[in-house]
């Protein structure tokens, strides 16, 4: 079932973010709705507009350019949502953990 896979894709990619972003001591929030998920910078829960506003956004354009030159495309503002693909494969997903813990070392 298609939309089962995609949830498990995106939780997957949660959890990877969520790890790699406890690793190396950065406050964070994964929002993620099924196959749709953004990752804030921020220790406050992300409810609406003005806790999102607590993101650390300069740390957000930083992480968006290394992830782009990992290979991995996501949203350029911090406001905006990514989705999981029902195209990815398991390998694409473990790129882009691995693309995320890369990137977050070379920011911090």
């Amino acid at each position: 079932p298609p939309y089962e896979r995609l949830e498990a894709m995106s939780a997957k990619i949660e959890a990877g973010f969520t790890a790699a972003c406890r690793e190396r001591g950065i406050p964070h929030r994964v929002n993620r709705v099924g196959s749709m998920w953004t990752l804030f910078f921020t220790a406050t829960p992300v409810t609406d507009l003005d806790t999102a506003k607590t993101s650390d956004t300069d740390r957000f354009a930083r992480f968006f350019w290394a992830m782009m030159d990992r290979g991995v495309y996501l949203p350029c503002s911090q406001f905006e949502a990514a989705f999981t693909c029902g195209a990815m494969t398991d390998e694409h997903i473990e790129q882009t953990i691995r693309a995320a813990a890369d990137s977050l070392t070379a920011i911090s």
